[in-house]
């Protein structure tokens, strides 16, 4: 595309979830007019919408008493950012889609396929071939969480069957409640969800891989002290069984190889996530998990002026929706005094 020919915006917003639309909000109530690339859905655990797509009830987040779907909750995300004006990249072009059906515009929408951050103003360029020079740009991509991998645990995860990456969003949920649940994982967050279920389940499994775990000591001490949490060393979770909810799991001794099967109310994966950074190739400083830095840790700044992050991108600590909207919020504000700082607002 020439480079008279590609339109200038104030502000792109590079992601869809809590924080992408909190952000969009803001921006487009700022007279902004924020363009947003929403991002497209590649394989069963990466979709338009952020990890919330991949939630069923939600009960922590404020105001809704009675809970909310996940994937009703980032509709009503949408829709408001729609209200107020953002455009959206599609593969049709750039629109407003607020009259579309919630399934036909999330097979629509556009990714990210590099960013050019090296001058101003900055490129960002989709994966169908549109391109937009940006004045400023607001990174929230969010982090996808770490599975096994297996046909039956994704399917149930999807479709709330039991299977959860997130025990402080689901653990407290009446399904999982007085149920033997188990979780994968031998770090500090495995052990951390642990504790929180055992607050919950009548029992709580936690499948080490290896003899040994990578959780600090006192990490480690906590779940061998409690008299709720049994741990299986050298126990791998091989499949995952149950049709509409799960029933339990299919096991392997990494020692001897022996198989077996073990019944479960709920199964947690606390095996880590990964910050979809990638097509920022380096450009912007991370720590050495890939979530980026920012530069204040009080605001939304960046180590390049005028390039904002929100959300798990950059929080491998909370990874709350409600964090992740604020952080949306904090962003969009960051982007408007910075543009106006500039003259360009």
């Amino acid at each position: 595309m020439n480079d008279q020919n590609r339109q200038l915006e104030k502000v792109v917003i590079i992601g869809s979830g809590p924080a992408g639309w909190t952000a969009a909000i803001y921006a487009a109530r700022a007279n902004l007019d924020p363009l947003v690339f929403p991002g497209r859905a590649a394989g069963k655990d990466l979709v338009p919408g952020g990890q919330l797509m991949m939630t069923t009830d939600v009960e922590n987040y404020p105001g809704f008493p009675k809970g909310v779907m996940g994937p009703e909750m980032m509709h009503m995300f949408y829709h408001q950012a729609m209200r107020f004006g953002t455009r959206v990249v599609t593969d049709d072009g750039v629109k407003n889609l607020d009259e579309m059906s919630n399934e036909t515009l999330y097979q629509m929408f556009q990714n990210v396929k590099s960013v050019d951050l090296s001058k101003r103003p900055f490129r960002v360029v989709g994966d169908n071939g549109f391109e937009v020079d940006a004045q400023s740009v607001i990174i929230a991509t969010g982090a996808k969480a770490n599975w096994l991998g297996l046909e039956n645990e994704l399917r149930l995860a999807q479709s709330g069957g039991g299977v959860s990456a997130c025990a402080v969003c689901d653990g407290a949920l009446p399904v999982f409640r007085d149920a033997h649940l188990g979780v994968v994982g031998g770090g500090d967050t495995a052990v951390e969800e642990a504790s929180y279920l055992a607050k919950y389940a009548s029992k709580v499994t936690l499948f080490v891989r290896r003899d040994v775990m990578r959780a600090s000591k006192i990490m480690q001490q906590r779940v061998l002290d409690h008299d709720k949490i049994e741990i299986m060393w050298n126990t791998s979770v091989i499949d995952v069984l149950g049709d509409d909810m799960i029933t339990g799991v299919r096991i392997k001794n990494n020692k001897t190889g022996e198989e077996s099967e073990m019944a479960l109310g709920g199964l947690f994966m606390a095996i880590g996530h990964t910050p979809i950074t990638e097509f920022l190739d380096g450009q912007l400083d991370t720590d050495e998990t890939g979530y980026v830095k920012l530069a204040d840790p009080y605001r939304s700044t960046t180590n390049i002026e005028g390039v904002f992050a929100a959300g798990d991108v950059a929080d491998h600590v909370y990874r709350q929706a409600v964090t992740a909207a604020g952080m949306g919020c904090k962003a969009a504000i960051d982007a408007e005094r910075w543009l106006a700082e500039q003259g360009l607002a």
